[in-house]
């Protein structure tokens, strides 16, 4: 009996570390998505220097849902990173965050043949982005 009870206490033990690589590529690619944005103005192109939705009640709302599934599993919850990436509550609320916000968004970002965040132009709409930023200025924190 002893030695049924090690044998079952081994395998429990080994079982986390068995699963664990099945588990991690189980996550897969984090790949951008396009964002519903119903409700808002078309901006079509060119691309806008800043935030035309900026206190806009449907963009925040848009933006805040879009935030969730697109960048807070890096980014964290309600913007408050981890570590992993910036904390986007300290990003300046006027055009000057608005240019930090859109450079790596659009294009990317990327270092030593690795990609840090994927780009999302092509994917996800001006409309969609902005919607984000307009939703990360409510949760602004100095």
């Amino acid at each position: 009996m002893a030695k049924n009870g090690r044998l079952v206490w081994g395998f429990a033990v080994a079982l986390p570390f068995a699963l664990a690589p099945a588990l991690v590529s189980a996550h897969g690619d984090v790949a951008p998505q396009p964002v519903e944005t119903a409700g808002l103005d078309k901006l079509g192109e060119p691309w806008r220097d800043s935030n035309p939705y900026r206190a806009n009640k449907v963009a925040i709302n848009i933006g805040k849902s879009a935030y969730a599934q697109q960048c807070a599993r890096c980014h964290g919850l309600q913007g408050i990173s981890g570590g992993l990436a910036p904390d986007l509550r300290y990003l300046p609320r006027d055009a000057e965050g608005d240019k930090v916000f859109l450079g790596p968004m659009r294009r990317g970002v990327f270092r030593d043949g690795r990609t840090l965040m994927p780009k999302f132009e092509g994917i996800m709409s001006q409309e969609g982005m902005w919607a984000i930023r307009a939703w990360l200025d409510t949760i602004y924190e100095e």
